[in-house]
Order: structure tokens, then sequence, then C-alpha cells
């Protein structure tokens, strides 16, 4: 993972990796959100509208979104591979992470889907609706109720090897991770972060549909 992801790589090479490593983390997750639709798949393969809009969807929504909160996680773990960390704890990584994933999954949804609205008409071309069913969608997400739950699993693809290589190296983490047997400790604790992060944004959005009704 560290050959894949390092600051010493050129530029082009360094969104390349990125961008296969999150096709190869959202498709399956794609196929799994449709053949747990009833029908679903059946409609897809008929071919015609259904299936142009949910491939749009997916080549408008769903990649960028994976593909750049993915950017950011690789980079704080190319980044915190370097001696530029210095003396912090690398937990202080960890939070940047969760607030940068948050950040951005909030408002890439809010910009594609305004922007769906401009380009292909969706939301009935209103730029209200679109924004009024966001945090509806996010909240729903965490469930896989939704599309977007499969471009939210997707992210964990680069949420472990930063967390897990965090612990690792941190103090304060550590510390927890002596709790848990054998080797099992540090991806124990990425996923339970990487819970946490689903949990406050599930949470945000629900904050934001109580707010709106």
């Amino acid at each position: 993972m560290h050959r894949l992801f390092s600051l010493e790589l050129p530029f082009t090479r360094f969104l390349r990796n990125v961008a296969l490593v999150s096709l190869a983390a959202l498709i399956p997750l794609v196929l799994l959100y449709v053949v747990t639709r009833p029908g679903f798949g059946a409609m897809l393969l008929d071919g015609g509208p259904a299936l142009s809009r949910f491939l749009r969807q997916i080549i408008t929504n769903g990649l960028p979104v994976v593909f750049i909160v993915n950017y950011i996680s690789f980079f704080l773990f190319a980044w915190m591979n370097t001696k530029s960390l210095g003396m912090r704890d690398p937990a202080l990584v960890v939070l940047v992470d969760i607030c940068a994933r948050l950040a951005a999954f909030v408002t890439l949804h809010a910009l594609i889907y305004v922007l769906s609205a401009d380009w292909f008409g969706s939301f009935a071309g209103s730029r209200i609706t679109a924004l009024s069913v966001v945090a509806p969608t996010l909240a729903r997400s965490a469930l896989f109720e939704n599309i977007s739950g499969a471009y939210l699993y997707a992210t964990l693809v680069s949420a472990l090897p930063l967390y897990v290589d965090a612990i690792t190296r941190s103090a304060r983490l550590g510390s927890i991770e002596r709790h848990f047997p054998g080797k099992a400790g540090p991806v124990i604790i990425a996923l339970v972060l990487f819970l946490v992060f689903v949990l406050m944004l599930s949470g945000i959005a629900a904050l934001v549909v109580q707010l709106q009704a």
C-alpha cells in the first residue's frame, strides 16, 4: 500500500492508483445494491431510460464522490509516511480525515445534485429540491437504503489503511490497541473509527432532516 500511495510518485500515477482502487471498491458495492433490490436488476437489464439514468448517476455522482474522498485519505496516508508529521501524534491525522470525509461527502453530494438539476433536469430541474433531498439521502445511506450507501462504504478502502497505520504509530490509539488479542486490534479500531464517521454523517443528516420538517 505504501508503494501505491507515496508522495514520491508522479502526480498522474498517484491519481491513477486512487482511481483504480476507487473503482475496485465501488463496482462490487453497486452490484450488491442492484441484486438486493427485487426487480431492479431485471429493469436495468431491459436497458432504456432506467439503465441510462442509473449509469449517469454512478458516473456523475458515485465516481466523483468516491474518488475525491479516497484521494483525501490516500493523500493523508502518504503524507503521514513522510517526515512532515514531526512529533505530532498520528491520531491527529485520523481526526482530520474524519472531518474532511464529512465535509467532502456532504458538500459533493449537494454540489452534484444541484448540477444535475441544471444539466440533466433532475429533481424537476429545481436547485432547491435538489438541495432538500441531500440530507434525507445521506441519512439513509448508512443502512444501504439507497445508492449513496454504496458510495459511502466504497470509501472504507482508503480509511482502513490510513487508520490502521495511524493506530500502530499513535501512542494514544496504541494504548487502546493493547486491549485486543493478537494483531486484530488495529483493524478492529479502524473499523470502529470508520463507523464513527458513518454515524456522525447519519446523525448530522438526520438533524438537518428534522430542521427541514
